[in-house]
């Protein structure tokens, strides 16, 4: 910052900011500071979380997910050397809070592998608690919406017959 300042004074200051590229001063979250070096970062965190996932086996869901979004962003900033055009282009907020949660995703792995959740044998049974607690009426509660008409003629339809692969069931009215 003071660097900055100080060029801009001098008079040097549009040939240096154009050479040094776009300066983010701030994120506009209270105490999430402004990562410069925030594309190398995100490239280091992004590496090291396939690596890490690679301990969960390959068929579980959770090792899918990680490895689908982590090799789409790491590429997104492989690509790209503006953090404006990383941000744009994830769409998934400022890349200070993509630095944030790529260190959690890490923090997550590492509390998979310890839980192992799909080391569960099949044939365990949990033990069901029901609770016929009468629920307070400021806490909300989900009640299903009313189902529009064309949904039950459509189940109609898929129900009664076969419908090609791919295709979706027309209704003609």
């Amino acid at each position: 910052m003071f660097l900055r300042r100080f060029m801009l004074r001098g008079g040097m200051g549009a040939a240096w900011m154009q050479a040094a590229g776009k300066v983010k001063e701030t994120t506009g979250i209270v105490g999430l500071d402004v990562v410069p070096n925030a594309r190398e970062v995100l490239i280091s965190l992004y590496t090291r979380t396939l690596k890490e996932i690679q301990a969960v086996p390959e068929n579980e869901g959770y090792r899918k997910a990680v490895e689908s979004f982590t090799r789409h962003r790491l590429q997104v900033c492989q690509e790209e050397e503006d953090w404006e055009t990383i941000e744009k282009r994830l769409q998934c907020g400022q890349v200070e809070e993509l630095i944030e949660e790529a260190q959690d995703e890490l923090k997550l792995i590492s509390k998979m592998i310890e839980w192992e959740p799909w080391g569960v044998p099949d044939d365990y049974e949990c033990e069901l608690i029901e609770d016929d607690t009468p629920i307070p009426k400021h806490v909300p509660q989900h009640r299903p919406c009313v189902l529009p008409e064309e949904f039950f003629k459509t189940l109609e339809v898929v129900s009664k017959k076969e419908v090609p692969e791919g295709e979706s069931p027309q209704l003609k009215s």
